[in-house]
C-alpha cells in the first residue's frame, strides 16, 4: 500500500468554453500526446451538434454526459471460495471519468468518417438517451439490479 494519496490535479479550463470538465474529456480522447488534434475534432465536433441540432452544443454535450454516467457498479468479492458481484455507489469523480471513457470508446467504434462526426453522432445519440454508451450504463445497472441479493456483503 502507498504512504500518500497523490494531490489532485487542477485541469485548466478549456479555451473555447471554459469548462475543466471540457478539457478532462479532451485529455482522455488523446492519442499519442497530441492535445492540439483533440482540441480540434472536439470542437469540430460541437459545431456539428450545433449545425444538426440546433441548441447549445456545450449543453447538449454535458446532457449526454449525464445519460451515460452510471450510478452503481457491481466489484467482485470472494466469499468462501466463491466470487459475488456486489452492487456498489460509484463516487462522483468515479462517475464522471468512465461516463468520459466510454462515450469515447463507443464514439470510436462507431461506424462513419472520422472522429469528430463519429463524436458527434455519439453525443447527438446519448443526449436523447439512445446510443451504445447509454446502453452500457443500463446494461450495467441491470447487472447492478440482478445482484442485488449480494449488496448486503459490501466490499
Amino acid at each position: 500500500m502507498r504512504k500518500h494519496k497523490p494531490k489532485k490535479r487542477i485541469l485548466e479550463p478549456d479555451p473555447r468554453f471554459g469548462d475543466t470538465m471540457v478539457t478532462q474529456f479532451v485529455n482522455n480522447m488523446l492519442w499519442q500526446g497530441k492535445k492540439s488534434t483533440a482540441y480540434h475534432i472536439f470542437y469540430s465536433a460541437m459545431d456539428t451538434v450545433e449545425t444538426k441540432t440546433t441548441e447549445n452544443p456545450h449543453e447538449v454535450w454535458k446532457k449526454a454526459l449525464n445519460n451515460v454516467m452510471p450510478h452503481v457498479e457491481v466489484r467482485p468479492k470472494r466469499i468462501g471460495g466463491a466470487t459475488f458481484q456486489i452492487p456498489m455507489e460509484m463516487r462522483p469523480a468515479r462517475k464522471l471519468s468512465i461516463g468520459i471513457k466510454w462515450l469515447i470508446k463507443y464514439s470510436r467504434a462507431r461506424a462513419g468518417k472520422g472522429m469528430a462526426d463519429k463524436l458527434a453522432s455519439e453525443i447527438i445519440a446519448a443526449s436523447k438517451g439512445e446510443g451504445a454508451a447509454v446502453k452500457k450504463k443500463e446494461d450495467t445497472h441491470k447487472m447492478a439490479e440482478s445482484n442485488r441479493a449480494f449488496a448486503h456483503f459490501k466490499v
